[in-house]
């Protein structure tokens, strides 16, 4: 029986379908080199009389069938009805051109980084708690290649927080970090 705490776990997982403590129990195997005559020394670090009790690692008794309880994660992490928008270097650089009266975060990700699939989740939490108030977008650098290069993306995620101000300058951060951390450049810098 699967806890209720497996079943709503959102990653995929595996289950066995069979019972390994059980069937442990129930066989005893040695190593075939391994005979039942060689001397059983209680001090030695290596007791193989200990051994004998469990099965296997390579035993095809101990194999177990896996199936998945949940379906696979599609590889498009970025969709329609998300708050924060992917954008091409043309649109990012009329925006940046432009008059706004609002700050721009620019993320740049790739589909394949685990960590930007990570900073994807914060920024949209972002979003929704600074609603109108901040433009946050997303480039995917393998789509803007070109412009991630011209905009000296070495690492990813890449992050810009560009201020209105034209005066000021854009704060550049590189890799995963805290959401409080976006919320105080936001606030305090921009």
């Amino acid at each position: 029986m699967l806890s209720p705490s497996l079943l709503s776990h959102p990653p995929c997982t595996t289950t066995p379908t069979t019972n390994l403590a059980f069937h442990a129990q129930q066989t005893t195997h040695t190593h075939p080199s391994i005979s039942s005559s060689t001397p059983q020394n209680p001090n030695s670090f290596f007791s193989f009389s200990k051994l004998s009790n469990f099965p296997s690692l390579l035993s095809a008794k101990t194999r177990t069938k896996r199936s998945l309880i949940c379906k696979p994660i599609s590889a498009k992490y970025i969709r329609e009805d998300y708050l924060v928008k992917k954008v091409s270097a043309e649109e990012v650089q009329e925006l940046v051109k432009g008059e706004r009266k609002v700050p721009i975060v620019l993320d740049f990700y790739a589909t394949w980084c685990g960590p930007c699939i990570l900073m994807a989740q914060e920024l949209e939490m972002l979003a929704v708690e600074y609603e109108s108030n901040v433009l946050i977008l997303k480039i995917d650098t393998d789509d803007e290649y070109e412009f991630a290069r011209d905009m000296q993306v070495r690492g990813l995620p890449t992050v810009y927080f560009i201020s209105p101000n034209p005066t000021k300058d854009a704060i550049r951060t590189e890799g995963l970090i805290p959401i409080q951390m976006m919320r105080d450049i936001i606030d305090n810098e921009m």
